[in-house]
């Protein structure tokens, strides 16, 4: 066994989506699209008796983690370094435990195919209750479009056949756990409207636009993300929410050419990778 191991493990930035749960959590998950992120989460794992994980240095507890760790019966310290804020709309947690299944599979020798690690991970955040389609969208890259929910075997895949500079502004955190706890029957009715546009149109514009409807019609916009908004489309740009984060995502110069300081990044060409 080697001293540690590494995966990179693209962000993700989800557009729109519609729920499906399932009391299995490997068919469990959600239809939508999103961006993954050349801004990511690099994961080391080192064996220890004692578990830690980390995240940018500090100490914390990540259940989608845990639940990875649990499921390969491994022991480690599970260190993250990232530029994105946790439980802003990026896929943090998700990344973190696909990073973890990548690095802890080598690790510690287990010979499990990255369909079978993507499944591990994907059902660890289900059952963690921080996401429904991360997992899924980071292993791939690109701009996902999630056609059917669930981890591999059970959902489908395609993608938007293109790569952009993407700027972001971070205002503060959503709770996706308590969003999903409550009624989402707007949630289901606009992610399916906003599916079928960027299906039938899959072009970055398209999926911004679906986005921004989205956004409006599952009633998620905050005050403060509707007026930056609207300051990226007055200077000429197209922007939208980060699902689910009070993030103002942007294609393009959109947030700059507003007059904001936003972070900058592009669409990340590969998935979920070891280092």
């Amino acid at each position: 066994m080697s001293d540690s191991a590494r995966a990179f493990v693209p962000g993700h930035i989800t557009g729109f989506f519609s729920p499906h749960p399932d009391d299995d959590p490997t068919k469990a998950g959600s239809r939508g699209a999103g961006l993954t992120l050349t801004d990511g989460v690099e994961v080391t794992v080192t064996p220890s008796e004692e578990p830690r994980m980390l995240l940018n240095g500090e100490e914390l507890t990540v259940d989608s983690v845990e639940n990875v760790l649990r499921t390969l019966d491994a022991g480690a310290v599970v260190e993250a370094e990232t530029p994105l804020p946790l439980g802003a709309g990026f896929g943090v947690s998700g990344a973190m435990a696909l990073g973890t299944a990548l690095a802890t599979n080598r690790l510690f020798d287990r010979k499990l195919s990255e369909n079978e690690l993507v499944t591990i991970a994907h059902g660890a955040e289900v059952q963690a209750g921080t996401g429904l389609g991360d997992v899924v969208a980071q292993a791939r890259g690109g701009v996902p479009i999630r056609l059917e929910p669930g981890a591999p075997g059970h959902n489908l895949l395609d993608a938007i056949p293109a790569r952009a500079r993407i700027e972001y502004l971070n205002l503060g955190q959503l709770s996706t756990a308590e969003v999903l706890a409550g009624d989402t029957d707007l949630l289901e009715e606009a992610g399916k409207r906003a599916l079928s546009r960027v299906v039938k149109e899959p072009t970055l514009t398209s999926f911004i636009y679906a986005s921004r409807r989205f956004a409006r019609e599952a009633d998620l916009l905050t005050p403060e993300v509707t007026r930056v908004v609207e300051d990226v489309i007055d200077a000429g740009g197209q922007a939208s929410m980060a699902m689910l984060g009070e993030t103002v995502f942007a294609l393009g110069t959109g947030l700059s050419d507003a007059g904001y300081d936003a972070s900058v990044c592009g669409t990340h060409p590969a998935g979920a990778m070891l280092k």
